[in-house]
């Protein structure tokens, strides 16, 4: 039937309705969705400022609640208005826990809307898919199901576990190390109850590594020729000896033999077996080793395929294949594809092999090709990992490798020498992955036990034995899922963790190398309480968070007893933190030795010290004070300035030439002076009602995109001026060239905003008539129309500073309302607003 679609009211979800059947009845349907969980879980009010709550508090103390994950979306208002007056609600969420916990956040939205069930009706329902095609779409809609409460709340507990665990041991962790040194070089001293046992396992391989000490050992290496041009190379049955004498006793025996005689013949057929169905944890383990793709790239990958209907759902534990699934249609698909179409029909025509017999999580069948694809389709890493996926599979129905394997085993004197020799019989599935296909090796002579071959040569080689090599990320991925560290889609997210903060760095060949951070952070938690980087705590918690799942034990009884165990810990962690504290100050500077002086304290008067390593701050050394600047942007002294409030030298934060800036007052951007500002604000958001940097004398009028931003001139900007708004990355750029751009006590009677004073250049000015001054509205003006364009900053991040107060009023001047907002009466349609003003 018809189809009708349109946007929902947050701009980001499609609504398509349509009228079908539904359980035998005639139904009016509409299918809506969401972008990942619609809540997440947060402290409220004051326990989410560092300054003002004991971290120990965090454990019990602290109450929690259910916030909007991204309140700009307003998902649960749109789920509300969509969900006003139905009947009944189908679920399609990810089949997963995640999922699972999804649909009850949806339930708590829409259910209060929804019509009343009429007496015992049902009216909720799941559907359990693992693939987005017809068949799997229609099956999962004839089965329709419920939502596993159980499960739900196991993610429940695993949130506020890493909640409140992770943010009372980071908080102190970081601000203890941050005021002490200087050059950490991260924003952020983590601890995570999963993150910290990954990175527990690359700092112990690097400590076998530096602690190696490498032994030298000899081999006894023999040729015989079985004919004039060829040789064959044998190894020593002993394999290696670690005594110098005793190796060149066995030289010397064996020199005094002329001739190797044959000893013993075997041939024996071997097999090697095709690949076990994938799942995730394999699938990540290939993408970073074989393709170079890093675990939480392959994880988004893999997830934009599975939507697109490219795959089956790309998070599964399991290796094995239920007793009915599509095997044989699922082939069908890849019979045209031009690099694997051969054997998909020849694999059709003789029939497939039934894959072997994996593991079954219960979950989810293992990660399938769905439909077929070409390279142009998906291009770069999303095409390498469909096509890995795609042979892969076409691998798990097609036969084993066989191979003849024929081992001579010779005598020289006293000792005994072997080679072995393979031959492929059948290729089977290493035709579609060529990378386990048995290498070729020289041919062995034919010979039978007595022949005797003339000796090439008799050597004794020296060797030193090799330490291990850092952790790759397969080897780390493999570790994590031994201890259960994390779960198939959380590990990647660990791994990428302690990538960005600073505590490893990937090498060549994906390799993780701990950073001198993450090396002194493992041994400082094996100094006070080893528990917190090994992975035997983490992995008890997992077993019972799945127990919750099953239904099998109580939330609030895991969630009360793990959390005492780890209060306890933190308790004894604070008690013991001088351990950490000495391995610290071995590695790094103190704040005093760190830096160089920049700007002059409002206190002491004394030159304060630029840190630039992360989080970059000021410290003055003689107040033993540090405060707390905008990061990913430079800092430069502002004209040397000072604020009229505490008489600190102001700095200017600057994202780039293309970007935008403004000065602050270190000690103002700490210490908010006034009631309706917060901590991290620049003087292009302070309301001191005469300073000349301030918001009150620099603000112009309302942003033309975002809610609550004020436009502000930035005074630093010409001869290519510009404002820029105090909240989002709106900038305005205009009167270029202009000798000065002030901002005028008036205002506009249209919109209210502050006038501009513009003088130009007279060789340059645009204005009519050879006139340079001029004084007008931005907004409204016709005379600046031309001259005014809007642009988007170009940041380094988009989170670049904290703090997001309310819009304020410049608050000064004849003409204005005291305390007044700067807002251009702007039509409701934000791009009605951009036409109206920047024709």
């Amino acid at each position: 039937g018809s189809m009708s679609s349109r946007k929902g009211l947050n701009g980001a979800c499609s609504v398509h309705e349509y009228t079908g059947s539904f359980l035998g009845q005639s139904a009016h349907f509409k299918m809506t969705s969401v972008c990942g969980h619609v809540m997440t879980l947060d402290f409220i009010g004051k326990y989410n400022s560092w300054d003002k709550v004991d971290p120990a508090e965090l454990f019990s103390k602290a109450p929690t609640e259910k916030k909007e994950a991204n309140p700009k979306l307003t998902m649960v208002k749109f789920l509300q208005v969509e969900g006003r007056g139905c009947d009944c609600i189908v679920l399609w969420l990810d089949c997963d826990k995640e999922g699972e916990n999804i649909c009850f956040e949806v339930l708590d939205a829409v259910l209060p809307v929804m019509n009343k069930p009429r007496g015992t009706e049902r009216t909720v329902y799941r559907a359990k898919f693992s693939s987005i095609t017809d068949t799997d779409i229609c099956n999962a809609m004839n089965h329709l199901g419920e939502p596993n409460r159980n499960e739900a709340l196991s993610v429940d507990a695993r949130q506020e576990l890493d909640l409140r665990i992770g943010c009372a041991f980071t908080r102190f962790q970081t601000k203890y190390f941050q005021g002490k040194y200087g050059n950490l070089d991260s924003s952020l001293i983590s601890f995570g109850p999963c993150q910290t046992p990954t990175l527990g396992f690359c700092v112990e391989r690097h400590d076998k590594i530096q602690s190696f000490k490498p032994e030298t050992y000899w081999v006894l290496q023999a040729k015989v020729n079985p004919e004039k041009e060829s040789s064959l190379t044998l190894d020593w049955d002993r394999v290696r000896v670690f005594d110098r004498e005793v190796a060149q006793m066995f030289l010397n025996i064996t020199k005094m033999a002329k001739e190797a005689k044959v000893e013993s013949v075997s041939k024996k057929e071997k097999v090697k077996q095709r690949p076990l169905a994938l799942n995730t944890v394999e699938m990540l383990r290939v993408a970073s080793a074989a393709l170079g793709i890093k675990p939480q790239h392959a994880m988004q990958i893999a997830e934009r395929l599975y939507t697109q209907g490219y795959i089956s759902y790309p998070r599964t534990e399991t290796t094995h294949y239920p007793e009915n699934f599509d095997l044989k249609g699922c082939l069908r698909q890849q019979a045209n594809n031009p690099y694997w179409a051969e054997t998909v029909k020849v694999l059709l025509s003789e029939g497939i092999n039934r894959p072997r017999k994996g593991h079954d999580a219960g979950d989810h069948p293992p990660i399938t090709p769905m439909r077929a694809a070409t390279e142009a389709e998906l291009g770069g890493d999303g095409w390498r990992l469909y096509e890995y996926i795609t042979r892969h599979f076409i691998a798990t129905v097609s036969a084993d490798c066989k191979y003849l394997q024929t081992t001579i085993s010779f005598s020289i004197g006293p000792e005994r020498f072997t080679c072995v020799g393979k031959v492929v019989t059948s290729p089977g599935f290493t035709e579609i992955m060529p990378w386990h296909s048995i290498p070729l090796e020289e041919s062995l002579p034919h010979c039978e036990k007595g022949d005797l071959f003339p000796i090439g040569e008799i050597k004794l080689l020296e060797k030193q034995t090799s330490p291990p090599d850092y952790l790759t990320e397969a080897e780390l991925i493999t570790l994590m899922e031994k201890h259960g560290i994390g779960t198939d889609a959380s590990i990647p997210v660990h791994i990428n963790n302690i990538c960005q903060r600073n505590y490893v760095t990937v090498e060549s060949g994906r390799r993780l190398k701990p950073t001198n951070l993450g090396i002194v952070l493992v041994h400082g938690y094996y100094k006070i309480d080893a528990e917190l980087v090994l992975p035997t705590i983490r992995s008890a918690v997992e077993k019972q968070l799945n127990l919750i799942a099953l239904g099998k034990a109580n939330y609030h009884q895991v969630l009360e007893h793990t959390l005492d165990i780890f209060k306890r810990k933190f308790h004894y962690f604070v008690d013991s933190i001088a351990g950490m504290d000495e391995l610290m100050e071995v590695s790094f500077s103190p704040l005093a030795a760190t830096g160089k002086p920049l700007s002059r304290c409002g206190k002491c008067h004394r030159f304060m010290k630029y840190i630039q390593a992360k989080p970059s701050r000021l410290h003055c050394s003689h107040c033993d004070d540090t405060y707390s600047l905008p990061q990913n942007g430079t800092i430069k002294l502002y004209k040397e300035l000072r604020c009229p409030l505490d008489d600190f030298e102001l700095v200017l934060w600057s994202s780039g030439s293309r970007g935008k800036s403004y000065p602050l007052c270190p000690y103002c951007y700490n210490h908010p002076p006034f009631r309706d500002m917060k901590k991290g604000m620049g003087c292009n958001e302070c309301t001191h009602p005469t300073c000349q940097h301030s918001l009150s004398m620099l603000g112009i009028g309302q942003c033309v995109e975002c809610e609550n931003g004020v436009l502000v001139l930035d005074s630093t900007s010409g001869p290519k001026w510009k404002m820029a708004c105090n909240k989002c990355n709106v900038i305005v750029h205009f009167f270029e060239n202009a000798h000065k751009v002030r901002v005028s006590p008036e205002t506009c009677d249209l919109c209210e905003a502050a006038l501009v004073d513009v003088d130009f250049n007279k060789a340059k000015s645009p204005l009519p008539g050879d006139e340079t001054q001029h004084s007008g509205c931005v907004f409204c003006d016709p005379v600046f129309q031309d001259l005014v364009e809007l642009k988007h900053a170009a940041m380094r991040h988009p989170m670049h500073r904290g703090g997001q107060g309310k819009r304020q009023g410049r608050g000064r001047g004849k003409g204005r309302r005291p305390g007044g907002r700067l807002n251009p009466k702007k039509p409701k349609d934000k791009m009605a607003a951009l036409a109206a003003y920047f024709v």
